[in-house]
């Protein structure tokens, strides 16, 4: 029986979006726990490979639930497992595996920065050449919702990087990867999140809706790439 991808979700309503629609797509299979309700992070051994979604949370808490992800991560690193961290699940990676997680200079919300900046990750050479940006432009317009960052150990890969956080994707090992923007987002997460997040709530509503129709086409087309690239990656989907 072919293995299943375990997808861990630390807040009930960061969700896998886009990646529930591309594991449609190519008919693969996934178990999914909400650490936020909780449940526990099972042994990632038992899976074919591993999402870790965003959250509130910090990659730097102390909590017995943040310790325990620690450890189930660094349990799917030694195993080769692989791995696609999300936001938070970028910043528990690079944690897990001897990188730091701090806090960024400015917190990066939404599309635009504070001089309306898009915000963008720009493919480095490595990123350029990785089959997880396959069919993708070199700078890639995205959306933020963190205030935290990374700075990684020697022995990890940047793949892409920008303007207000120089770390925007990276790659531990052979096979596990981070995004620190929310690559999956959907139009129904978008109006969830609008009316939950403090940090989104404090922008003018309207806006952020006028922002995103006018990017959605693009966004869609490139979180789907992205997570159908990884599928494929991970040797869940041909």
């Amino acid at each position: 029986m072919a293995k299943q991808l375990l997808i861990v979700k630390n807040i009930t309503h960061e969700g896998p979006g886009l990646l529930e629609t591309a594991l449609h797509q190519h008919a693969v299979t996934s178990h999914s726990v909400d650490l936020a309700k909780g449940e526990s992070f099972p042994d990632p051994r038992n899976y074919g490979a591993l999402v870790v979604l965003g959250g509130p949370q910090s990659a730097n808490d102390a909590t017995p639930s943040m310790q325990h992800q620690l450890r189930q991560i660094k349990i799917a690193l030694q195993e080769k497992l692989p791995y696609l961290g999300i936001c938070l699940g970028m910043q528990t990676l690079v944690k897990a595996s001897g990188g730091k997680v701090v806090q960024c200079r400015e917190k990066e919300i939404g599309f635009f920065d504070g001089e309306c900046r898009e915000y963008r990750m720009q493919l480095t050479p490595k990123g350029k050449a990785d089959a997880l940006f396959t069919g993708l432009a070199e700078s890639i317009r995205v959306f933020q919702l963190h205030g935290e960052t990374v700075e990684l150990a020697s022995d990890m890969e940047l793949l892409a990087s920008g303007t207000l956080c120089p770390i925007q994707a990276v790659k531990v090992g052979s096979s596990a990867y981070g995004l620190q923007c929310h690559a999956e987002m959907t139009p129904d997460m978008f109006l969830t999140w609008i009316g939950i997040d403090t940090d989104l709530k404090g922008m003018e509503r309207a806006e952020l809706l006028k922002q995103f129709e006018a990017f959605r086409e693009e966004y869609t087309a490139t979180g789907l790439k992205l997570m159908h690239n990884f599928l494929r990656l991970s040797g869940l989907a041909i």
